[in-house]
């Protein structure tokens, strides 16, 4: 069976785009049918509500290398990162040295950035002092949300937004903390990874998926 194609129009558009869709005939988001590692993202991650605080952490991490970057590249490279930071362990890092840094610069597989790189020190640290203080990062970070996800209901793609009033606070907030790599659009990106914010537009299967899910705060 060969690979179907669909045409996505956008809203206030007079042209329209033409993605890939796979064979099992499931509508998904645009931006992730670019690549397939984008599409198993999409199609198992993104969006979901996430309580594990090392799971979170690597979030953190994640999305503050995607700073100037495409998403696409972060993950290509995510397996190179979860090798170099010690499997994205907080408590091991929050222990490195800055001599770690200098190894991690020579590492081609990584996102060869000196101040990503020292900042993954510095979240290390915040984010257990955050543990300490809450008794979870998952308690502490899903508070700038009351606990539950929003369900941002986007018929287009081109209606969801870089930012929100819970994202700036959650930058000034961690900011304080003495996390680093945390602006708002950084945070609202994590919080649609870590799906405090659902934005998959409202046709795509997973936005069903994830709303019929029990919650687990």
């Amino acid at each position: 069976m060969g690979q179907k194609w669909f045409i996505s129009f956008e809203k206030n558009s007079t042209s329209s785009t033409v993605y890939k869709m796979n064979t099992d005939n499931k509508i998904r988001c645009p931006w992730c049918e670019k690549s397939e590692i984008e599409r198993t993202y999409h199609d198992t991650e993104w969006g979901v509500p996430l309580h594990d605080d090392d799971k979170l952490f690597e979030f953190v991490i994640l999305d503050g290398f995607q700073a100037g970057l495409s998403w696409k590249i972060v993950l290509q490279k995510r397996e190179n990162f979860r090798r170099a930071f010690f499997g994205f362990d907080a408590r091991v890092l929050a222990q490195c040295s800055n001599s770690v840094v200098e190894e991690w610069m020579q590492d081609a597989g990584l996102v060869r950035n000196r101040l990503k790189l020292e900042g993954v020190l510095k979240n290390a640290k915040a984010f257990l002092a955050v543990q300490k203080e809450f008794g979870s990062f998952d308690r502490y970070i899903w508070s700038f949300v009351d606990g539950q996800p929003v369900f941002n209901e986007r018929k287009f793609q081109n209606e969801i937004q870089s930012v929100s009033p819970e994202a700036i606070a959650m930058s000034k907030d961690m900011k304080k903390r003495g996390f680093t790599f945390c602006g708002p659009t950084i945070c609202y990106a994590f919080m649609q990874a870590a799906g405090m914010i659902v934005d998959h537009i409202s046709s795509c299967y997973r936005y069903k998926e994830i709303r019929e899910m029990p919650s687990t705060s």
